[in-house]
């Protein structure tokens, strides 16, 4: 059976949320027009997995209309109580460059404790490859949260602020091979004599993942 905007409409007003939900993912099947449209309704539906899965396509559909996609986005990252779907905003609001967002995500980051939100805070950042993002991403590599650290080493790389590498160089020494691994990759964006001494370094790190990546960029 062919996806139409008929058949998208019928599942999207459908009392199942299961219905509303796969009407929400045939939207990448049609025009991204008429799936901007459609996917708007169901960014305050009543489910929260709804609107999740509404949230997350404006990631791509969002390109049709960035001005509404903003205020729709940022209404969520403040207004919607479930922390996953604030994430699924700032990560959208990080695929689409909105930049005029910045201080609304700088605001949220330092508002909240849920580590999901700033994990798609500092992702989003490194997608701005906006400067005043450094020192956010500065203080969210300082987290005693590992995997925030990892997300903030690899905006970084993303930035492109050569001041980075004197904050990454003492993730050379970390105990995660993952976290080395992304300071591989960062350092390799960042370039200059300092990143490339530590990423020779690298190229004899114990985890034998670590070693091949920093000897590509030898």
């Amino acid at each position: 059976m062919s996806v139409t905007p008929e058949s998208v409409k019928t599942l999207l007003d459908s009392e199942n949320f299961g219905d509303r939900i796969r009407g929400i993912n045939q939207l990448r099947q049609l025009e991204v027009n008429t799936a901007f449209g459609l996917v708007q309704p169901m960014i305050t539906d009543s489910n929260t997995r709804v609107r999740y899965a509404a949230v997350s396509q404006l990631d791509t559909l969002g390109i049709e209309n960035k001005q509404k996609s903003l205020e729709i986005l940022r209404d969520r990252l403040f207004n919607d109580p479930e922390p996953d779907i604030q994430a699924a905003a700032a990560d959208a609001i990080g695929g689409l460059k909105l930049t005029e967002a910045f201080e609304d995500l700088d605001r949220i980051y330092h508002q909240t404790d849920e580590w999901l939100i700033q994990v798609s805070i500092v992702a989003a950042l490194g997608e701005f490859g906006d400067p005043r993002g450094f020192e956010l991403l500065k203080e969210a590599l300082a987290s005693d949260n590992s995997l925030l650290q990892t997300v903030a080493i690899g905006s970084m790389g993303e930035l492109g602020d050569p001041r980075a590498v004197e904050e990454l160089i003492a993730f050379a020494e970390s105990d995660d091979w993952q976290v080395r691994y992304r300071l591989v990759q960062a350092l390799a964006k960042l370039g200059g004599d300092k990143a490339n001494s530590i990423l020779a370094k690298l190229t004899r790190d114990p985890s034998a993942e670590v070693a091949k990546e920093a000897q590509k960029y030898q």
